[in-house]
């Protein structure tokens, strides 16, 4: 159940702009922070189930600005490993319980932070060179899974899309498109799992000015605000959050 309260309004409504902000400014990479945020709050099947819709649109008021400015060969990739990556999250939904669920959302948050340092740090470094296609069906389906799971496709989409030659709008503009697409064929086994209820779609409908008030302001953060900044804070919040999730799932 969902409580539509104070302390709810003011949760879900930052975790809502925060995601605007990311998808629309950002390449996606940190807007899975609000379902881990929502998550705390609410059951996190419906966390994904309300987190959706107002993705999705985001993804319209992102296509405006960045129109036909994205590399499609490499959305067709990403998108056509990204199905099947789909459906196995799916048929996991359908025999984990909310727990398992707790620990996916907090272990892709706390491991998506890790990952960052070890890059910062140089223990792990990305191939330099451009990514042959065929890598681009395989990271495809790692990104379709985790998008369904806790709609964290955007870290390994990163994998392959920064060897790919694009530059910042480019890079922007593909994942826009990218799950703009996979967003829509994540609704239809959404909706046949039963996370979509009467109570998301009342929350959908009190939290989507949150969701154009983020997407506007993250077009302007696009170019005014240093990613480094914006970045900084991310980690900070999906590791106290992500922290939180696991810790609850665990007990």
């Amino acid at each position: 159940m969902i409580t539509f309260d104070l302390w709810f309004l003011c949760i879900a409504g930052a975790a809502v702009v925060f995601a605007g902000v990311s998808k629309a400014g950002f390449g996606s990479g940190a807007a899975f922070a609000s379902a881990t945020v929502l998550a705390l709050v609410i059951e996190p099947g419906l966390a994904l189930g309300v987190m959706l819709p107002l993705l999705m649109l985001i993804d319209a008021g992102s296509l405006k600005p960045y129109w036909r400015k994205w590399s499609v060969p490499d959305v067709r990739l990403l998108v056509l490993g990204g199905v099947p990556g789909v459906i196995l999250g799916a048929a996991l939904y359908r025999v984990a319980s909310p727990d398992v669920f707790r620990l996916l959302i907090g272990g892709v948050s706390v491991g998506f932070v890790l990952w960052q340092m070890m890059l910062k740090l140089g223990i792990i470094r990305l191939a330099q060179q451009r990514m042959p296609d065929w890598a681009g069906l395989v990271i495809g389906t790692v990104v379709g899974f985790t998008t369904f799971v806790s709609h964290a496709g955007g870290p390994p989409a990163a994998i392959f899309l920064l060897t790919r030659d694009l530059n910042k709008t480019q890079y922007q503009a593909t994942t826009v498109l990218l799950f703009w697409i996979l967003n829509i064929i994540k609704f239809v086994p959404y909706a046949m799992l039963g996370m979509f209820t009467a109570q998301t779609f009342l929350a959908n409908l009190i939290l989507a000015p949150f969701a154009v008030l983020g997407t506007w302001l993250g077009v302007r953060a696009h170019v005014l605000v240093p990613e480094r900044l914006f970045f900084a804070l991310t980690y900070v919040l999906l590791v106290v959050t992500g922290s939180k999730l696991i810790w609850d799932g665990l007990t």
